[in-house]
């Protein structure tokens, strides 16, 4: 039934079904890091040219990355409840149709950013694409459980390419930036994992859960949450953020350390789905403080 899926003949898309190859949603998260990165990378306000039009080139970029990724997964979205209403598995939209899209995309969004941003955005933006489309859903996401950890620098880079965006230069700040992101995609995903393990296993997708079972991925989530909170508290250490950051993501993490926590107890079964949902929240909220406190000295000079 699952296989069957794939193979009918798509009908007619709509602008919708393209629009939802993009991975709307994920993508909309990513922007807000790599927006929030091109602030963190001037003292000021970052170019109005450059913010937009490296805003459209990654958005473009990232949108062809997700569809390659629906064309490659599409008979693994096809047995999994999460996924199978998807534009591929449906029907909806034929593979074929969906990688001239994802190459139409693609190539007019890495073109827009090293003709009119900077050759060194495009190029880490091409990286970021082939890493996550091809890398991690062709090798890592179907060979090794730690598909996640490796896999994770691609969907990290948008706060890098931001701030590449606007400087044209790599610098040791937005390679923190990286960092947290990193840091974070573990504990993120893997509660997700847990949530959908029995899907994973019938898809065949080695997922922690799935190879070295719950017990394991918890226990992991907790560690990796300790290293999450350790490498969030680097813009401060470093002098990139100050006292306001350094309240907010300490609240901000205190939160996220209890929902680890009883992740890894086991005792509620629906804490790893609240954990992965909250997590979406966690890491939007702590670019906006990172946001609000680059620019609090500003606002504290206008006011006095």
């Amino acid at each position: 039934m699952a296989e069957s899926r794939v193979m009918i003949s798509a009908v007619a898309a709509s602008w919708r079904d393209y629009y939802e190859l993009c991975k709307p949603r994920v993508v909309a998260v990513m922007l807000l890091t790599a927006v929030v990165g091109m602030f963190l990378a001037v003292p000021g306000l970052p170019p109005l040219d450059a913010v937009l039009l490296g805003t459209l080139g990654i958005a473009m970029a990232s949108g062809s990355a997700a569809a390659v990724n629906q064309v490659l997964d599409r008979h693994i979205d096809a047995r999994m409840a999460r996924t199978h209403r998807r534009p591929l598995p449906q029907g909806r939209v034929a593979p074929a149709q969906a990688l001239v899209f994802a190459a139409v995309l693609g190539g007019a969004g890495i073109a827009l950013l090293v003709v009119w941003v900077n050759p060194l955005t495009g190029w880490l933006t091409l990286a970021s694409l082939i890493g996550y489309a091809l890398i991690y859903t062709v090798f890592l996401k179907r060979s090794t459980p730690q598909n996640i950890v490796i896999g994770g620098i691609a969907g990290a880079a948008p706060p890098m390419l931001g701030w590449v965006a606007v400087t044209g230069s790599l610098e040791p700040n937005a390679l923190l930036l990286v960092l947290i992101i990193f840091a974070w995609t573990p504990p993120h995903f893997w509660s997700l994992c847990i949530h959908k393990k029995a899907e994973y296993a019938e898809a065949g997708v080695p997922m922690l859960p799935v190879t070295h079972g719950e017990p394991y991925t918890r226990l992991q989530i907790l560690l990796y949450t300790l290293l999450m909170v350790v490498t969030t508290l680097f813009p401060f250490m470093t002098g990139m953020s100050g006292w306001t950051y350094l309240v907010g993501v300490s609240l901000l993490n205190l939160r996220f350390m209890q929902w680890a926590w009883r992740v890894y107890r086991g005792v509620d079964r629906s804490a790893p789905l609240s954990m992965f949902l909250h997590s979406i929240n966690y890491i939007m909220a702590l670019f906006v403080v990172l946001l609000i406190d680059h620019y609090m000295p500003l606002l504290v000079v206008k006011l006095f």
